[in-house]
């Protein structure tokens, strides 16, 4: 086996969706994906195109998003490394419903759908470890749906702060590595509103902003603005 090889299978074994697999499935699987690399800004796939098999992230981001009729776009999702992209479109036979560009240089894993489904005909324990990580998707999904029809731009801030800090594990600061209008069209706001709720968060000394960096002063006073509590402006 050549190292290249043992390289993508390692790569793969670490991803949740390929977790607990054997050996011999992680080879069969290794041996109908194909690796991908898209440039910065380089779109991926585009609503409505025909869904011919789903993605993994490895590495680089993608910025998943639809457009209004007037052209604003709204991002739905920032995927990173070892993120699935357009699985339940893959396994339905439904078009893409969203489109997808690289955010940078990006690699991808590439799965087609019809090797994929005569692979799991041989092998369900993909299909068990598949919908244990599409479970958790969907419970992401259904939080982000919550956030953006049932709480006010602060409380959708205070609650990515606080899923960004479990994510990346830190004690008390991020680095918020996207642009501010980019984050504020993942919150379903505007630049400049984005940019008074940070200002009156760092007046009440809740956080403490400098350019991308965020320290979170006071996580429990984070919580309950996303729970509920009424901030004065």
């Amino acid at each position: 086996m050549n190292r290249k090889k043992d390289d993508i299978l390692a790569e793969m074994a670490k991803m949740p969706l390929f977790q607990n697999l054997s050996d011999e499935v992680l080879n069969m699987l290794q041996g109908i994906l194909v690796q991908k690399e898209f440039s910065k800004g380089e779109n991926i796939f585009t609503e409505g195109d025909a869904s011919t098999g789903f993605f993994i992230v490895q590495k680089g981001r993608v910025k998943v998003y639809k457009l209004s009729a007037e052209g604003k776009e709204q991002i739905l999702h920032l995927a990173g490394p070892r993120e699935l992209l357009g699985a339940v479109s893959a396994f339905a036979g439904n078009p893409y419903p969203a489109h997808a560009d690289a955010m940078e240089e990006t690699g991808l894993f590439y799965f087609p759908r019809k090797d994929f489904m005569e692979l799991i005909k041989k092998e369900p324990s993909v299909v068990m470890n598949m919908m244990a990580n599409l479970s958790l998707r969907l419970q992401h999904f259904t939080r982000m749906i919550e956030n953006l029809s049932l709480k006010e731009v602060p409380g959708r801030l205070a609650a990515y702060l606080l899923y960004h800090c479990r994510q990346t594990g830190c004690s008390d600061s991020i680095e918020i590595d996207i642009s501010k209008g980019q984050l504020a069209s993942l919150l379903g706001s505007s630049p400049e509103t984005l940019s008074r709720i940070l200002k009156k968060l760092s007046e009440k000394g809740i956080l403490d902003v400098k350019g991308r960096k965020v320290r979170l002063l006071k996580k429990k006073e984070l919580q309950a603005i996303v729970d509920g509590e009424k901030i004065r402006f």
